[in-house]
């Protein structure tokens, strides 16, 4: 086996809030404050986020920040695209912006475009997968439900597995 690790807004929201300390009013209200916590960020004052920046960049261990700047937008697997929040209908792969990859929504979850590929995403979670002729969202709220969903493929089939399964 080997791993693909993919970009989403999360992670991309970490990357710019080390570059600018403003962007934390919108990132803590979807992870920031827990992830700054995680990091062992005790200054997480609303309004100047200076503090909390400096504090992540001597706490952020290296590895980590290359594991963040690392991180793939999209790994194709034979029939398969895999993509944090999904593509825009309409464009070709290579020429799929990074925003959308990883903040698209309403446009993409609509549409039935055929993207050449089944692309299997996050970013929008659902009490159970949804599967579309054109795409598979495996994002089940784990942060919120506590249920984890992993996709497994084996030649021609498909299956989940849960963490209430386990």
């Amino acid at each position: 086996f080997e791993s693909h690790f993919l970009r989403g807004n999360h992670d991309e929201t970490l990357l710019q809030f080390l570059e600018d300390a403003t962007v934390a009013e919108a990132w803590k209200n979807y992870g920031g404050l827990e992830t700054l916590a995680s990091y062992g960020v005790s200054r997480t004052r609303t309004g100047d986020w200076r503090d909390s920046q400096a504090e992540l960049r001597e706490n952020l261990p290296p590895a980590h920040l290359t594991f963040y700047r690392d991180l793939e937008m999209h790994f194709r697997l034979g029939d398969y695209i895999f993509v944090h929040a999904g593509l825009r209908p309409g464009i070709p792969i290579e020429s799929q912006s990074p925003h959308d990859m990883m903040w698209i929504r309403d446009d993409f979850l609509n549409s039935k475009a055929d993207f050449g590929a089944l692309v299997v995403h996050g970013h929008t979670p659902k009490a159970a997968p949804d599967l579309r002729p054109n795409r598979i969202g495996i994002d089940t709220g784990a942060y919120m439900t506590g249920v984890l969903t992993a996709l497994v493929l084996e030649g021609d089939s498909q299956g989940f597995v849960t963490s209430r399964d386990v």
